[in-house]
């Protein structure tokens, strides 16, 4: 069996998003082996912070650009590697989708967030994205995801 550094068990990811209150779109893209939907998510490299690993995992897996707030809305685990790794979640506007990327052979599809939440398997997951609305509202003027 392979061992793993520890630090491969910390991992960070985005919600990504676009657009405000009844428009708020998220973007979902499919896992490697396109047998279910999830989100851009990764290690965090040694030399990032979270919050810019997972911007980093982001730009490389779903071809997307934007704003990651550096505030994290929650963290969830998943087995993986034969042990168990923690992810924290954060939010990100999106402002630049690109034609070409790295992983591009990774669908990409954007819904609602119920249609988004109902695409996810981890339940702690779903449940931090239940909690994106009022996340938005707490930012000041409740304008995160606007512009761009």
């Amino acid at each position: 069996m392979t061992s793993y550094p520890a630090y491969y068990y910390r991992q960070s990811a985005v919600i990504p998003v676009r657009g405000d209150g009844e428009d708020l779109r998220v973007l979902l893209i499919s896992s490697r082996t396109r047998s279910r939907w999830i989100i851009p998510k990764g290690i965090v490299e040694p030399n990032l912070s979270a919050a810019e690993s997972a911007a980093k995992e982001a730009y490389e897996e779903a071809g997307i650009r934007g704003q990651v707030h550096p505030e994290a809305l929650g963290e969830y685990d998943y087995p993986k590697w034969g042990g168990t790794c923690v992810a924290e979640v954060y939010l990100m506007r999106v402002d630049e989708v690109l034609d070409r990327w790295l992983e591009s052979f990774r669908e990409r599809v954007w819904l609602t967030l119920d249609e988004a939440i109902g695409r996810i398997q981890e339940e702690k997951l779903r449940e931090i994205m239940r909690g994106v609305p009022d996340f938005i509202r707490g930012t000041p003027d409740g304008s995160f995801t606007d512009g761009g």
